[in-house]
């Protein structure tokens, strides 16, 4: 699949859903591709920012994912970012860090998802709450480290 291909996929998988904020999910999506983009991501990282949520979410299977036309490194990228239910946030970021390639996408989401005009339109206790949640994972993936760390191209 080419971007533009995977781009409507994922498009398709989310019509109709809606992030906490009420927006169409897309957007988030859209965000998230676009700053894998600007970090310096490459095609397979920009693929897997399209796709990042919808084996979380349900859109798409385990299976989908494995038997569409991508590689193998996009549907690792997927796989990593893709929350388990009841999994740790420990072991959720070792996945992250342990798959080449899945930890600027993980930066990207997490950016748009703190992004302080999204957040402004939850309400306080939603706001306080996910805001720690996102410092705290960030935290876990050393996205804090300073300008030094660099990003991660997974190449």
């Amino acid at each position: 699949m080419d971007l533009a291909e995977v781009e409507a996929t994922a498009r398709a998988a989310h019509t109709g859903q809606t992030d906490k904020a009420g927006r169409p999910y897309a957007e988030h999506l859209q965000s998230v591709a676009e700053g894998v983009r600007l970090r310096g991501g490459d095609d397979e990282q920009i693929a897997a920012a399209w796709l990042h949520d919808a084996v979380e979410d349900g859109k798409l299977s385990h299976a989908w994912l494995e038997e569409a036309a991508l590689t193998r490194r996009t549907r690792d990228i997927v796989l990593a970012v893709t929350k388990r239910p009841g999994e740790p946030p420990e072991d959720y970021a070792a996945r992250i860090h342990a798959t080449p390639g899945a930890l600027l996408v993980k930066e990207a989401d997490l950016a748009h998802n703190a992004d302080p005009a999204r957040l402004a339109v939850l309400d306080d206790a939603t706001r306080t709450r996910l805001t720690a949640k996102y410092a705290r994972m960030r935290a876990l993936l050393g996205l804090d480290a300073g300008p030094d760390a660099g990003p991660d191209t997974g190449t």
